[in-house]
């Protein structure tokens, strides 16, 4: 069967914001952890980035990073002012011959004026030394002020916290097949009226040109009130799913990636949140099925939901496929 010449049953969407130029996009649409996968230019660089948003979603560690690096970089142009205005008006600190020992101690004073410290043991002398002095204050009055509220921002910002399978599976279900993801919650939060959306690109013949074509995928349950333990999204492959009769091959020639996106309500942060992540055809795995990842515990009184197994899987037998319907 060559897939890129069969015609789907669902008719298909063109509301994604994806082009469906074969020549468009390169790699996946989605990265796993939800972002679109998209570069931009044309533009200058402080044009297209937001400091605010860059800096509340990068990693925990590179953000401190960043505040260390402003930090001490403020601190080396300020006791460079101070070594230009000279040391000697600076009242406590002992000059001597060695550049390195004077720049040190006009740092440590510094990083007192920025912060506001102030241990009194040095002080600025005249009038060029005291209008630095007094610049720094400022600076350090607003920067720590942004930094704080950017904490705050980041220690606030709703966040779904949810863990996907690494895989998606094409599983035996119901006598026939199924693709098949698992998700869970992985923090102490909890997420109720939690709503789930599929949606599928894959490349089709169109006459003599090869485009992207995208289909929502119908979930067996696309709601649930709760998301206590974990939840198998299930899309049912049948006469209306534009993977019916379609083999791994098949999958693999289509280069399909299927993208998921949830959305519910946090009661810790009184919010919506949402997350997303995709599965390019590489991830998929054909025909095997999920392990169980939870179990009671010992004394039965609790359940006890074993998150590194959430992509548990075992082999499992598929339904035959039945050629005679291939180009029907």
């Amino acid at each position: 069967m060559n897939n890129q010449t069969r015609k789907p049953k669902l008719k298909g969407i063109d509301n994604t914001g994806f082009s469906t130029s074969n020549y468009t996009e390169g790699g996946r649409l989605t990265n796993k952890d939800g972002s679109i996968n998209v570069q931009k230019t044309g533009t200058p660089f402080w044009t297209r980035i937001s400091i605010y948003h860059s800096l509340l979603r990068m990693r925990r560690w590179k953000f401190f990073l960043v505040v260390f690096m402003f930090y001490t970089v403020t601190n080396v142009f300020f006791a460079t002012l101070y070594m230009l205005v000279g040391v000697q008006h600076l009242q406590g600190i002992h000059p001597d011959n060695d550049l390195m020992s004077n720049f040190q101690q006009a740092f440590f004073f510094s990083s007192q004026t920025l912060t506001t410290v102030g241990y009194g043991h040095i002080s600025p002398v005249g009038l060029q030394a005291n209008i630095v002095a007094s610049l720094e204050s400022f600076i350090g009055i607003l920067s720590f002020a942004l930094v704080t509220g950017l904490l705050y921002g980041r220690f606030t910002r709703p966040k779904a916290y949810l863990m996907f399978s690494e895989n998606m599976l094409v599983a035996p279900h119901r006598g026939g097949r199924a693709l098949m993801v698992r998700v869970a919650s992985y923090k102490n939060n909890h997420i109720t009226d939690v709503e789930a959306q599929a949606t599928v690109g894959m490349y089709m013949r169109d006459g003599d040109q090869l485009v992207r074509r995208f289909f929502s995928l119908p979930l067996e349950i696309k709601r649930i009130n709760s998301l206590a333990i974990s939840w198998t999204l299930v899309h049912m492959i049948d006469e209306e799913s534009p993977f019916y009769q379609m083999s791994h091959e098949d999958m693999k020639e289509a280069k399909m990636e299927v993208i998921f996106i949830l959305k519910g309500f946090d009661d810790h942060f009184s919010n919506i949140v949402q997350q997303g992540t995709s599965y390019h055809f590489s991830e998929i795995v054909y025909g095997a099925k999920f392990q169980p990842v939870f179990r009671r515990s010992e004394d039965n009184t609790t359940t006890i939901l074993e998150l590194d197994k959430l992509n548990a899987h075992e082999p499992a037998k598929l339904p035959e496929i039945d050629k005679s319907l291939v180009n029907t």
